[in-house]
């Protein structure tokens, strides 16, 4: 197979995963492993849940399959609708269901695009976002994001994706500055960008309320509150990607309650199915709706969607997936829990290499300096993530900065034995170089 994000001129064989429960998997060799990045940020109740397990299989015996199209849904489509209408931060208008992430950031810019269009403003096509803020890798998110080896050799950025720098505290333009001139900084790039391109030609700008795949990169304060403001007084939509953040990992529900935020879109994937199924979502504000309905009017029809779309059988795992949240509280497990996992990363802080040390619930980082250790860039990180599973602990490395994000359900115990295990490696690392 085409493996992602993998060189394809690798030939050795790949490490294959066969079984997972709770937080640990084992591969095909028998060997056992702690998850600590819940596989990819989104494993967030863990693995073999009977509760998920057994709506998959109700669902399957009962409808597995009818497509959401022309005015003809399901009733668990609908139903989970309604669940997200209940706990939603927005004044909800509606919700879009699909597949993936990126098939919701996708659809997000579609409906920005339309939203303006039906308002009589056809010239607002370009995307704002964010250099390394990740949003996923069709054609149109490959653009938004802000990562260089995404373009590579696919002919990408298209054109109308504009990028502003990265609210990155560790970056070489916030060195010097206070946390208030750094935010004055970036708030100024941004509205220098809308004014050379023009407000007018600008749909919707696109960020991630803590920055995942570029880093686990936590904005300074009072940043996303400013950019409100500017996005507020020039009419651009504002579309929070909660692909990562959603469903409890910060220590509330969404992150956009965690930090007071008001969007106008939310993107949801990974934590809305605990990733059991593939499934994914927007909801939209009643704003965006209302113009929705006035544009399908004159158009008679939107034309968006996809064969998957609310598919029933991601809906019931979906639904079944916001009760248990609800009904354990986990949002209030990880803000309980989540002093483990800040105090066993904070023993690091200081120590030979580190260079940062940062977190927000159960999201976490530690990112070395390759300079200091005389490795190249990125040679630090992998060394480390390779060492972490020798010793039992599959851990993510982004550049030379290792991610922590275990599941949800992770206890004190489980995560004091994955800080353990990565000290175990990190001193491995550090003899060896």
């Amino acid at each position: 197979m085409l493996e992602p994000h993998t060189p394809a001129y690798l030939e050795t064989a790949p490490h294959v995963i066969v079984r997972g429960e709770g937080v640990r998997v084992w591969d095909s060799e028998g060997r056992s492993y702690f998850d600590g990045a819940s596989s990819m940020l989104c494993v967030n109740l863990g693995y073999s849940e009977p509760r998920l397990i057994q709506a998959a299989s109700e669902q399957l015996a009962k409808l597995p399959f009818y497509a959401s199209y022309g005015h003809r849904t399901t009733d668990v489509a609908l139903a989970l609708a309604e669940d997200l209408a209940e706990i939603s931060p927005l004044r909800m208008g509606r919700t879009f269901f699909a597949n993936s992430g990126a098939e919701a950031n996708d659809s997000a810019f579609k409906i920005a695009w339309y939203y303006h269009r039906s308002l009589g403003r056809p010239e607002r096509v370009k995307i704002i976002s964010q250099e390394q803020g990740y949003h996923g890798t069709t054609v149109a998110t490959a653009s938004a994001t802000g990562i260089s080896h995404i373009h590579q050799g696919f002919g990408l950025p298209l054109p109308y994706f504009l990028k502003v720098p990265c609210p990155d505290p560790l970056s070489p333009q916030a060195q010097g500055m206070t946390n208030d001139q750094f935010v004055d900084w970036l708030v100024a790039q941004l509205e220098d960008l809308i004014d050379d391109e023009g407000a007018d030609t600008i749909a919707a700008f696109i960020a991630e309320p803590i920055i995942g795949a570029g880093g686990v990169i936590i904005p300074p304060p009072g940043y996303y509150h400013r950019v409100e403001e500017v996005l507020a007084r020039h009419d651009i939509l504002f579309i929070a990607d909660e692909v990562i953040t959603g469903f409890g990992r910060t220590g509330s529900m969404f992150a956009t309650t965690e930090f007071d935020l008001t969007p106008d879109m939310i993107t949801l994937a990974k934590g809305l199915s605990s990733a059991y199924i593939p499934i994914s979502a927007v909801m939209l504000e009643k704003r965006v709706v209302d113009a929705l309905v006035k544009g399908s009017a004159e158009l008679d029809g939107f034309g968006h969607g996809f064969t998957y779309s609310g598919h029933p059988v991601g809906a019931a795992v979906a639904r079944e997936c916001l009760a248990i949240l609800r009904e354990r509280d986990i949002p209030g497990y990880v803000r309980t829990t989540a002093p483990m996992l800040a105090d066993g990363l904070g023993a690091f802080r200081g120590a030979e290499l580190v260079r940062d040390v940062r977190g927000h619930g159960f999201l976490g980082a530690i990112t070395f300096d390759p300079a200091a250790a005389g490795t190249a860039a990125g040679e630090l990180g992998t060394a480390l993530m390779a060492r972490s599973a020798e010793h039992g602990l599959l851990i993510r490395a982004i550049g030379d900065t290792i991610a922590f994000a275990p599941p949800l359900i992770s206890s004190d115990a489980e995560l004091k034995t994955m800080i353990d295990c990565f000290a175990a490696a990190y001193q491995d690392v550090l003899n060896g170089l």
